[in-house]
This record gives structure tokens, C-alpha cells and sequence, in this order.
């Protein structure tokens, strides 16, 4: 299925499965190279270290393209920016910031650059930033997405007419059928997170994984737009913010509220009242913890029979 992100990542399928903190250990980002996708060690969760153990275990494990997600919001950015050198990974998806604080060093040496944005605007500053290639994230994505509440079936059409660079669609997107509909509207391939977290191989507490499974329409909302916009789980927590809200809290009020390693607790340690559950909108369409390698098989398959289903429209 040859075409620019294929070519750009030297991968079989235009697919990323996305670089999510707390689920995207050395474990899930192999399997998904080893499939003929781009698998994506999620850097957010881990300190420097750690990132340094899952890049040698992942290049251990496959010998295919494989690249790192790192918000720029790390703490510490230039620390682990310099392992991702020393152990020659050749791809980042940076997030959560501005692209033209790290796009052109990494380019420098020889690393594809790709920035995760939510918006037109954005996009247009990754492009002139020199990007390689962007993802555009739709409101109805799980984790940190967009204050704006654009859905993918609007934004991904939007950026299109606006820039030249390769665009992966991202928000919603969790079958063939899901990856077809996107690359009509214009985008040249997709990455996927949640279909992912429900995998054998993700590092997310199995309670989590089959919190996944369970949701259905409805059971997760975009919150905390005060500090970072999430889509949770609708849980004991979840509740509790709810309940703050109504009292107008403060920024502060807030943070006490989330605390610390929040995400943790509920995604990797699967605390499902107390944890923040991260998760999309398309929850509600995964009914199995399968292998990676089973879920890509059916991404194509389905892909494949909804192209012909089109055709004869």
C-alpha cells in the first residue's frame, strides 16, 4: 500500500499506532513494527532511563522502523532528546509544543520529524517550522487533544487545503472502514491509539484494557481544559471533577484535585475509580483485547473490503 507515509517511514501500511503514555512501552511499539506499521514508544510516561532501556529492547526486538513520541512539556526535554540520538532512533513525533524548538535540531541529525497538532493554525506553524510530516488529531481522540473541539470529520479537510506537507489523521479512527473514510477527506494515512491500548501487548493494566472493552457511546468526556484537555473514562474520579466544577474552581483548585501520577494509577496500575482513564470516543467500537498483529490484519482487511464496497457506489 505504497504512498508518501510509507515511503517517509520505509513501512508497509500508511499506519502509526501512537506513542500514549502508560501504554506504549518498547513491548507494543515493536509488535507494530513487526506487523508493517510504525510502532511509537510513548516517551511521556517514562524517565530518561527507563526511555533509554525501551529503545534497546524495542531495537532488539524488531528490525524495522520504530520512532518515539515525546511531548515537549518534559521536563527533561534536552536529556532525553540526546538518548534519542545516542541510540540512533531515526524518528519523533514531538507533541504538546512549539515545533520549531526542536524540529530543526533533530533534522540536523538525520531524525524524520513529525508534530502532532490540533488545528489548522498549527498545522500551518508546524509546516512552516519544516516538519516532515504532521498528525492531525481530531476532538474525538483519548489523552490531551484540542481546546477548539474540532471533530476529524471537519478538521482533517480543513488542513488539507491548507498545507503541502503529509498529513496522518488521528481522533476516532479505530477500523479499515475509519482509516478509508479519513483518507478520503484527504489525509495520507493514520495513527491510531485506542484500538491499541485493548492489545496483548500494550503496557496498560489489563483492568484498564477491559475498561476499554466495557465503554460504550457516550461513556467518556473531554475535561480539564483549564490545565491540558483529556477524554476520560466517566469514573470515581471523572465524578469528582465534575463535582468541583460546579463550584467554580480555581487553576489550583484543580491541580490538588489531580494530583500526582493520576494517569498512572488508573492506566497502569488500574485504579478504575481513583485513576485518570485516558481514552477516545471510538471505545465504544472496541469489543477485544487481541495482538497487534491481529488488529492490523483486520484494519487491512476491512480497509480493503470497504474500498471495493466504495467502488460500487
Amino acid at each position: 500500500m505504497p504512498n508518501k507515509i510509507t515511503n517517509l517511514f520505509n513501512i508497509q501500511y500508511p499506519i502509526v499506532q501512537a506513542g500514549m503514555v502508560w501504554n506504549s512501552g518498547w513491548r507494543l511499539a515493536s509488535a507494530a513494527s513487526n506487523s508493517g506499521i510504525l510502532g511509537l514508544i510513548g516517551a511521556g510516561s517514562m524517565y530518561p532511563e527507563v526511555l533509554r532501556e525501551h529503545i534497546q529492547k524495542c531495537k532488539q526486538a524488531t528490525i524495522k522502523p520504530f520512532g518515539v513520541n515525546v511531548p515537549m512539556l518534559y521536563p527533561n526535554i534536552q536529556e532525553v532528546m540526546d538518548i534519542i540520538v545516542e541510540e540512533d532512533v531515526k524518528i519523533v513525533f514531538t507533541s504538546a509544543g512549539n515545533p520549531k524548538t526542536w524540529t530543526a535540531w533533530l533534522q540536523k541529525r538525520n531524525i524524520t520529524v513529525v508534530h502532532v497538532v490540533s488545528s489548522v493554525k498549527f498545522a500551518l506553524k508546524a509546516q512552516e517550522a519544516g516538519a516532515d510530516a504532521i498528525v492531525v488529531e481530531g476532538f474525538e481522540a483519548g489523552g490531551h487533544n484540542g481546546r477548539d473541539e474540532t471533530t476529524t470529520l471537519s478538521l482533517i479537510p480543513m488542513v488539507r487545503e491548507q498545507i503541502k506537507i503529509p498529513l496522518i489523521a488521528a481522533g476516532g479512527i479505530a477500523t479499515g472502514r475509519g482509516m478509508l473514510a479519513v483518507m478520503v477527506l484527504g489525509a495520507d494515512g493514520v495513527q491510531i491509539g485506542s484500538r491499541f491500548v485493548a492489545s496483548e501487548e500494550s503496557s496498560a493494566h489489563q483492568a484498564f484494557k477491559q475498561a476499554v472493552v466495557d465503554a460504550k457511546e457516550g461513556d467518556t468526556q473531554l475535561t480539564l481544559k483549564e490545565l491540558a484537555p483529556v477524554r476520560l473514562i466517566k469514573n470515581k474520579f471523572y465524578k469528582e471533577v465534575q463535582e468541583l466544577y460546579k463550584k467554580g474552581p480555581t487553576l489550583e483548585e484543580l491541580k490538588a484535585l489531580l494530583g500526582r501520577a493520576r494517569a498512572k494509577k488508573g492506566m497502569f496500575e488500574g485504579d478504575l475509580d481513583n485513576g485518570e482513564l485516558e481514552i477516545g470516543q471510538i471505545s465504544g467500537l472496541i469489543h477485544s483485547i487481541k495482538p497487534v498483529s491481529q488488529i492490523v490484519k483486520d484494519l487491512i482487511h476491512e480497509f480493503e473490503i470497504a474500498k471495493k464496497e466504495v467502488s460500487n457506489l
